[in-house]
């Protein structure tokens, strides 16, 4: 076998090793949360020593960013087809909102990751590259959020407004409403299921712009 051979065939089991690790992890952390997941239990799941684990990973919060962000790009990729779907830029806003409201649903654990970036101070700062990576997720969501809204003013469907301001506070808006349901007094008093409002919002937003109302 060649030299090449035996760093791919190296390469190959190292990230096989990696990928069993994150595995292992996201039950545990999925499970338990981040303060309680022991990375014992990790290890020996995943069937290494606890030491290798550090050999991928700085420390537990860089091994529960990384689960937290390994389908980023899959959410990217299907929030932008939803925002390109056929019709107004109302009903790609629209889309793009069932498709987000749909995937938390389907995907509650994924959302921790606000939970994490949000509290360093409770888990401890997180290694800086892990940041900008989920940050430049974010803002590629943001973009295709501006993207509708944008062709939108342009069109003449939406009024003149900042569309990348206009993205952040529907972003905003609808992340808050999210948490709302982890929250027993929020929910309480929101009075209504979490989809009925999720809806509400959108509606709220797409008038404000100037866009029709959906038929009710």
């Amino acid at each position: 076998m060649s030299n090449d051979d035996g760093t791919a065939t190296r390469d190959t089991k190292k990230a096989q090793q990696r990928q069993r690790i994150l595995e292992a992890a996201r039950g545990v952390f999925f499970r338990d949360g981040f303060m309680q997941a022991n990375l014992d239990e990790v290890a020996g799941l995943a069937g290494v020593a606890k030491g290798t684990l550090y050999r991928y990973f700085e420390n537990k919060a860089d091994l529960y960013v990384a689960i937290l962000a390994e389908n980023g790009q899959v959410f990217e990729d299907r929030m932008r087809e939803a925002g390109e779907t056929e019709g107004t830029a109302a009903d790609r806003l629209r889309a793009i909102s069932r498709f987000y409201y749909a995937h938390w649903t389907q995907h509650r654990e994924y959302f921790q990751i606000f939970w994490a970036l949000e509290n360093q101070n409770v888990i401890g700062d997180l290694p800086a590259e892990l940041v900008e990576d989920v940050t430049e997720l974010w803002e590629q969501c943001l973009r295709i959020l501006e993207t509708v809204i944008r062709a939108g003013v342009d069109a003449g469907e939406f009024g003149a407004c900042d569309p990348w301001e206009v993205a952040n506070i529907l972003w905003t808006a609808a992340n808050g409403l999210i948490q709302t349901e982890l929250v027993a007094p929020r929910r309480t008093l929101r009075n209504k299921p979490l989809e009925r409002v999720f809806d509400d919002m959108v509606e709220l937003f797409v008038r404000g712009l100037g866009g029709s109302a959906a038929p009710a």
